[in-house]
């Protein structure tokens, strides 16, 4: 099950609004920060349907003790291929923007 403070992390990660995350879940907004707010949300629906939307966007939720036995629940992005960018030689006047 997902913390509170695991819920407000991954949203704040992916960079999402209350509003936006809301239209994206079909969740009210008043629902949203209720979750977030409260010490100990059980709606497992409402944290199932919260956690595919985050996953989707690449957060990791790390439940207590993965990896490191004394270490709590957390979340981290999942790493994505590292983007070079352009290379000089590769700038020609038809990539010009």
């Amino acid at each position: 099950m997902l913390t509170v403070a695991q819920l407000r992390a991954a949203r704040a990660m992916t960079g999402m609004t209350v509003d936006e995350l809301a239209a994206t879940s079909g969740l009210s907004k008043s629902t949203i920060e209720r979750a977030e707010a409260s010490q100990a949300f059980a709606d497992a629906e409402v944290t199932d349907r919260l956690r595919n939307i985050f996953e989707s966007k690449g957060v990791i939720f790390i439940g207590a003790g993965e990896g490191d036995v004394a270490a709590g629940p957390g979340v981290r992005m999942r790493q994505h291929g590292h983007d070079e960018g352009m290379h000089p030689q590769d700038l020609n006047a038809a990539n010009d923007d």
